[in-house]
């Protein structure tokens, strides 16, 4: 089996290097194709021996980009196209028909309840959406908060797959060692309290809220890994409540350890509590790499965790999201000596071998040639 992966971009994101990790474990001949933005994770896959073509598209409304989509689809002979983010099921749909593939799938990452991919949906987004998944043969949920989301847009409850997102656990496996050297090389002391939170530094994460918390704490450190429009925003709060000196932005730190870089396995094993503040998630996968560190969590909305029974995830406590309640719940949690937590079965539950196996069935699924109309379930 050949297949084409389509993605918007390949920067430093979620779905990207989600696409990255669930290629190690597909045992079929994967390509992949990036409409624009070959970043860090291009350079990764291309480290991994994956094929990756920069299509070079300007903007939303580059058509010139879908005749040249459609001639690398049809010279590459695939048998299946896949796509990921919100452009690149547009075009990448568009393209797998007119190059008459036989299949094509799209995974579903980011759709929230108003906003996709942190943008505000509007009904011309929703609307091209709709058209274009018809073209498809499957849309892939990251979680079944998402699957539900789809079914209320109208997508055919037959078309829709859930395969969750994974993670390699072994990756975030605790290291108490790693962890002095860590905080040595960030200049923080040993018995240092350090809260932790992960993602795009973008409004719909609500870091503010997780800064203001920290800020309110006495001694507390915060780590805030990722980039995105909000980075001097945040800055100058901590700057303003006094903390510029305890909240430290790391940028993007990839799952494994770049040059000058701790790696995100490193720097979770740094932390004492992790924190997700965000209004809402597709799926959380940062709170699963965090419980696979041993982390306790505390976590606004996060289907990961909420699409699953509650004693799957007991090291995972609910919180409102208000600066006052977090801060009390984080001295709460300022325990000299804590130890680490076993990681829970939710993390065994997201292992990324199992999610590439039942991605391989929904491949499976839509290239049978009497597809049933039952869904894939994970």
């Amino acid at each position: 089996m050949r297949v084409l992966h389509i993605i918007t971009g390949l920067g430093v994101g979620g779905a990207e290097q989600q696409l990255r990790l669930v290629l190690r474990h597909l045992p079929v001949h994967c390509d992949v194709v990036t409409l624009t933005n070959p970043g860090p994770v291009a350079d990764g896959l291309r480290a991994d021996g994956v094929r990756v073509t920069h299509l070079g598209m300007n903007g939303n409304r580059d058509l010139a980009a879908l005749p040249r989509l459609v001639r690398l689809i049809r010279a590459g002979r695939y048998d299946l196209v896949h796509t990921h983010l919100y452009r690149a099921c547009v075009y990448g749909r568009i393209a797998a028909r007119l190059a008459r593939v036989r299949a094509s799938v799209a995974t579903e990452h980011s759709l929230g309840s108003a906003e996709i991919e942190g943008r505000p949906l509007s009904r011309g987004t929703r609307a091209l959406y709709l058209a274009t998944e018809r073209l498809g043969a499957a849309t892939v949920a990251v979680s079944g908060t998402v699957a539900a989301r789809l079914r209320a847009w109208g997508v055919p409850a037959a078309r829709i797959h859930v395969v969750p997102n994974g993670i390699d656990a072994a990756r975030f496996r605790h290291d108490s060692a790693g962890r002095a050297v860590t905080r040595t090389a960030l200049g923080l002391p040993p018995d240092t309290f350090v809260v932790g939170g992960v993602g795009r530094l973008v409004p719909g994460k609500r870091f503010d809220v997780l800064v203001r918390a920290v800020a309110a704490l006495p001694g507390a450190h915060l780590l805030l890994v990722g980039e995105g429009p909000e980075r001097e925003a945040l800055r100058a709060l901590a700057v303003r409540l006094g903390a510029a000196g305890r909240v430290h932005l790391l940028g993007e730190q990839g799952s494994a350890a770049g040059p000058g870089s701790p790696g995100l396995p490193a720097l979770l094993g740094a932390m004492d509590v992790f924190v997700s503040t965000s209004r809402e998630e597709a799926f959380g996968l940062a709170v699963v790499e965090a419980l696979a560190a041993g982390l306790p969590v505390l976590h606004g909305p996060c289907p990961a965790i909420e699409d699953l029974p509650a004693d799957l995830a007991p090291g995972a406590v609910r919180i409102s999201g208000e600066p006052d309640e977090l801060t009390s719940v984080l001295r709460a949690h300022r325990v000299p000596g804590a130890r680490r937590l076993d990681p829970p079965p939710a993390v065994g539950h997201y292992d990324i071998a199992r999610s590439a196996a039942h991605l391989m069935g929904v491949y499976t699924h839509v290239l049978s040639p009497a597809r049933p109309t039952e869904r894939t379930r994970p």
